[in-house]
């Protein structure tokens, strides 16, 4: 069916609502508006859904959550899990507590018991209780960090991560297949209730998650001595972090925490900032503002659904406070807590690992390296990491130590198979206090990391291109780019080059072609002369497609100048395309 009938379809269709009905008519004369929202369905991909909140096939909205939900159910059934239940959590967006019912009532109507937290929640805290609650899968009802009018509805399987094969194979098609609206199920909430299709969770789950990440702690004696100095100043961003991040740095014994008032309680529209990003800086400028009025040590904002942190700390030399990319404090983290593991211990797991996505710093190489673990190297995509600790408990072989991806995302302990912002708060502030403790801060540590391992300097170019147009040119982007491999990129000689869709690694020096040995995704990455890299990949939550490159310099002007350059490079090769 063509776009025009399918609006005429949902505008006559006694099946979709008054208010829907009502916007859909106020565009009738758009004949671009009306081709956008129906020119297809919102793609369930391999995490679910995510897009603009409207009426239409390719919106957010009532009936494309329950369409979404209809097919995870009947997945769930003909794999003869029906008893086991979904978590569901919602986050403080537009729409959110809506959909999270929606999806709740559909699996009800389907004889599926639904888990659906009290009030919004982090994500982590949902793939924590998915295992805690013995569910089957989970839903979450979150766009991240994408601008206000976005909303997004991500799967979980029963280990807590985000689906992936078979799953999500599986789901995908179960979804593609339900195809008229007015089949799918729904019942009302008091029948789902009454039956026992539908129950609140709340503070136990919170309770048990807390208790879960308190366990992390490797220094509280740093954080007993220097509790009284360290000065933290924290942003939920109008998300779902605020409650759970201050809850844990008090329970483990910080008393000088400052919230940014005007950003704490949550709130879909995001009113103090334009992207509710900790990547961005303008997400800091209030949180920067408190800190340089309190004399913070240290910045941290987390993203509207709390799995990504944001950090600046600062430089007592210089007194200006110095943002960490997720690479700078991924890296910070991993090494905190490997090397506090170790101290601990006495020594590490033989079988232990660090776990790292392809366009993450290389820096987490040389720390494996430096540590004797093994380093694990996978897709885009933290469930990939997830996916990686299932295998470690599956084969009883392999210790999970520490994962992170570029993308400011990181996980310290398998309580949860998702990247967890509050325990990443929590383990930052842990490890200020250690290094306080040493007469040093955060910022001297990751120095003499670089001074260690070698100064490192990885960074992104998102070009966004909205629309079916846009995302004609990022298909254009990837083809050419497949079809004509470059030898060089500015300064750099090309060495190899890997297509993760076509799994293959060549040699450009002899032909030599092996397997990358990962899944099938449309990402192409080049390793480059003097350990240079770049990769490229559309993005799989925006209309973007990225740029990630990365630099080794000898000092850190060197190695900003270097990344600079190589930025300017691989612009100036997107303006050829």
């Amino acid at each position: 069916m063509d776009y025009k009938k399918l609006y005429e379809e949902w505008l006559n269709n006694p099946y979709f609502d008054a208010k829907t009905k009502e916007e859909l008519t106020s565009i009738k004369e758009d004949d671009k508006e009306i081709k956008e929202r129906f020119y297809t369905d919102l793609e369930f991909g391999t995490a679910g859904l995510r897009g603009i909140i409207g009426a239409g096939t390719n919106r957010m909205n009532v009936y494309t959550v329950r369409k979404a939900t209809q097919g995870l159910a009947n997945y769930i059934i003909k794999a003869g899990y029906k008893e086991r239940g979904v978590a569901i959590a919602y986050d403080s967006r537009r729409m959110s507590p809506e959909f999270a019912d929606e999806a709740a009532l559909c699996l009800g109507a389907n004889g599926i018991k639904a888990y659906v937290f009290e009030s919004l929640r982090p994500t982590p805290e949902l793939s924590f209780a998915v295992r805690k609650l013995h569910c089957i899968a989970g839903i979450n009802i979150t766009a991240s960090h994408n601008p206000p009018e976005y909303n997004g509805y991500k799967v979980y399987w029963e280990d807590g991560a985000q689906i992936t094969p078979p799953h999500d194979n599986g789901i995908m098609a179960e979804v593609k297949a339900v195809i008229d609206y007015s089949t799918v199920k729904t019942m009302e909430k008091q029948d789902a209730v009454k039956e026992g299709l539908y129950e609140v969770i709340g503070a136990e789950i919170d309770d048990a998650y807390i208790a879960e990440l308190k366990k992390q702690v490797i220094h509280a004696d740093s954080i007993k001595e220097v509790a009284d100095q360290i000065k933290i100043v924290y942003t939920p961003l109008h998300g779902t972090g605020n409650i759970p991040a201050r809850r844990v740095l008090k329970e483990i014994g910080f008393k000088n925490v400052y919230v940014v008032p005007e950003q704490e309680l949550p709130d879909g529209e995001f009113p103090t900032v334009s992207y509710p990003n900790p990547e961005a800086a303008e997400a800091f400028t209030l949180a920067l503002k408190l800190a340089k009025e309190k004399d913070a040590d240290l910045v941290l904002a987390t993203d509207p659904d709390a799995d990504r942190l944001g950090v600046y700390v600062k430089d007592t030399k210089s007194g200006e406070y110095i943002s960490m990319t997720g690479n700078m404090s991924g890296c910070l983290l991993a090494d905190y807590e490997i090397s506090q593991r170790k101290e601990r211990d006495g020594e590490l797991p033989k079988d232990g690992a660090l776990i790292k996505t392809i366009v993450t710093s290389n820096m987490a190489d040389a720390i494996a390296e430096y540590y004797d673990v093994k380093l694990i190297e996978v897709l885009t995509g933290f469930k990939f990491i997830g996916q990686q600790i299932l295998g470690f408990e599956n084969n009883k072989n392999g210790t999970y130590l520490f994962g992170f991806e570029e993308s400011y995302g990181c996980l310290i302990g398998t309580h949860a198979r998702d990247k967890d912002a509050i325990v990443a708060t929590m383990a930052l502030c842990e490890a200020a206090a250690y290094y306080k403790t040493k007469n040093m801060t955060l910022w001297d540590a990751l120095v003499s990391l670089y001074d260690r391992y070698g100064y490192y300097k990885d960074d992104v170019q998102a070009v966004t291109m909205k629309g079916i147009e846009g995302l004609e040119k990022i298909q254009q982007i990837m083809n050419t780019l497949r079809t004509n491999t470059p030898t060089s990129v500015g300064e750099y000689k090309v060495l190899s080059a890997r297509d993760y869709k076509l799994d293959t690694i060549k040699d450009l020096a002899t032909g030599e072609v092996k397997p990358t040995g990962l899944p099938n995704s449309n990402v192409l990455y080049y390793d480059l002369s003097d350990h240079a890299w770049l990769c490229v990949r559309p993005s799989g939550t925006e209309p973007k497609v990225k740029f990630y490159y990365g630099v080794v310099g000898t000092s850190l002007e060197d190695a900003n100048a270097k990344s600079a350059a190589l930025g300017k490079e691989v612009l100036a090769m997107i303006d050829r395309m």
